[in-house]
């Protein structure tokens, strides 16, 4: 993590989301600020590291972090707002939930959420910036295990296999099932079925 120069500021939340591209379920966003004092080893983007160790680091951050928080948005209000918007919000959300206020943000991806201290948003930050990384993990380990939850509610839907991503098996569920109160009405595949389903 040695190639991104990190901005002069006392206090630095990393901001990462997880699940923008699934058509069920919240985005699920979370704000951590580390503690200089108590390194935690091993800290990735959690899309590159097994289940195992990033439920290991999960407890990890939890228990050294100076504070931490989950932000999120409902499938309603994706289906509102559109997903950048919704993902924006729950950025927002997490950054209002930390214990401490950061004196800067900085957010994974290309583009911030109006916030009230200075951000910059950090392509590939989740592999370059070890706050975002352990965001990165809070929000799909806390996104998964939703999912996990879904999928023993609609076993037949396979939500623990694809964690709702429109897989080939998801969208043969989809059409075979329909919808249930989770999916994302606004996006394709599910709009598709459900105007072909009214007509």
């Amino acid at each position: 993590m040695a190639d991104f120069i990190y901005p002069v500021a006392h206090c630095i939340a990393g901001v990462d989301e997880v699940g923008r591209g699934p058509l069920v379920g919240a985005v699920v966003t979370a704000a951590v600020i580390l503690d200089p004092n108590k390194p935690i080893l091993g800290l990735a983007d959690s899309k590159k590291i097994s289940e195992k160790k990033r439920l290991m680091l999960c407890s990890e951050i939890k228990e050294k972090a100076l504070s931490w928080s989950i932000g999120r948005a409902e499938p309603q209000e994706i289906d509102q707002l559109n997903i950048l918007h919704a993902t924006m919000l729950a950025m927002q959300r997490a950054v209002a939930g930390l214990s401490m206020t950061p004196d800067f943000v900085l957010i994974d991806g290309n583009r911030c959420p109006a916030l009230a201290m200075p951000a910059q948003a950090v392509v590939k930050g989740d592999s370059l910036v070890a706050e975002i990384s352990a965001a990165s993990i809070l929000a799909k380990v806390t996104r998964d295990h939703e999912m996990a939850l879904l999928a023993e509610q609609y076993p037949e839907y396979g939500f623990a296999q694809h964690k709702g991503y429109p897989t080939a098996k998801h969208l043969e569920q989809l059409a075979r099932l329909g919808p249930i109160p989770d999916h994302r009405r606004s996006f394709a595949p599910v709009r598709n079925l459900l105007t072909t389903l009214s007509n």
